[in-house]
């Protein structure tokens, strides 16, 4: 395999996906509901043409597959397609996604003393990807970015097939983009995220088991999803609210609402992503205070813009109510 092999495979699922991603087949629409920041009925087919992409790239080294990444990733594309298609009740859903993190566990060799961290991690990373999937340009943006800095990170470290994959990820969500900018033409569905949800976490105990990065740079890397996501869903069980009923409570949404819109939000994000995927890669080379520095200072970042975001809306919810009384 040449240097430029990386390249080629991310050219490949860049523009298969492109291509694909202009037939928009309306069988699968996604009807605005609860969770919905859009008011008209948009495709959902995207992760099809998503999945078509990465795999057309991963097939110039076919002969590196690791059954445990390839296989599940499969099987969720085609539980999460069918979940589009007919819907499917929670319960088998979440079954499919313990089924996928146990061939993560098994295939990396985990040590058993780490088995229930790592199984729900690779759950919650699987799911959160779907929860943040909910605003224009959003979810391509994070898979661009987060497995931009997966394929260097591998790069860096010589393995080429790693890289290969990676890069292919990205180069995918970047020709789904082209069509998912504000204002979208399309949406990715199920289908789409939850095979990226859980791409983001078996690479990212792929490379902490090949020794590329220590466990913190995958969960840095995608932290504007893991953090939003999480903090919501703690706030929302603190509140005692249904956690399986739709919602617009995550904190991209909340700006979308504030006015930001979906083209202000998403470059916002983008920036976030890009700061910390940056970050993330050169703290690899950092010791171990300097590491722990590194992830305090984005803790600090986070619960600021936390704060901000939550007294912004609290004052834009007391803006409506006047308003509303007024009238």
């Amino acid at each position: 395999m040449t240097y430029y092999s990386p390249l080629i495979s991310a050219l490949v699922a860049l523009l298969l996906t492109l291509v694909l991603t202009l037939h928009k087949h309306r069988m699968i629409q996604d009807i605005p509901n609860e969770r919905s920041l859009h008011v008209e009925p948009v495709p959902r087919t995207g992760g099809v043409a998503l999945m078509a992409g990465i795999l057309a790239g991963w097939m110039l080294l076919s002969q590196s597959w690791l059954w445990w990444i390839v296989v599940p990733v499969l099987g969720l594309f085609v539980l999460s397609l069918l979940d589009d298609v007919r819907g499917l009740t929670p319960g088998i859903r979440l079954i499919g996604h313990f089924l996928a993190a146990s061939c993560v566990l098994l295939g990396a060799g985990i040590s058993w003393i780490g088995w229930l961290p790592v199984l729900l991690y690779i759950v919650w990373m699987t799911n959160l990807y779907n929860f943040m999937d909910g605003s224009d340009g959003m979810a391509g943006g994070m898979a661009l970015s987060g497995f931009t800095c997966y394929g260097l990170a591998g790069w860096m470290n010589g393995d080429l097939a790693f890289a290969m994959m990676s890069f292919s990820v990205g180069a995918a969500a970047l020709g789904f983009l082209y069509h998912n900018f504000y204002p979208a033409k399309v949406f990715l569905g199920d289908a789409g995220s939850i095979p990226l949800g859980f791409l983001a976490a078996a690479f990212g105990v792929w490379g902490w088991q090949q020794g590329y990065w220590p466990f913190w740079f995958p969960v840095l890397v995608f932290s504007p999803f893991v953090m939003d996501a999480t903090l919501t869903l703690l706030k929302r069980a603190h509140n005692k609210e249904k956690l399986t009923d739709a919602h617009r409570s995550h904190y991209y949404q909340r700006l979308v609402q504030m006015g930001w819109g979906h083209r202000n939000t998403a470059i916002t994000e983008y920036a976030l992503m890009l700061l910390a995927g940056v970050s993330a890669l050169l703290g690899i080379g950092l010791d171990v205070w300097g590491q722990g520095g590194l992830l305090v200072c984005w803790a600090a970042i986070y619960l600021g813009l936390s704060i901000w975001i939550d007294r912004r809306w609290c004052l834009y919810q007391d803006a409506n109510k006047e308003s509303h009384d007024v009238a």
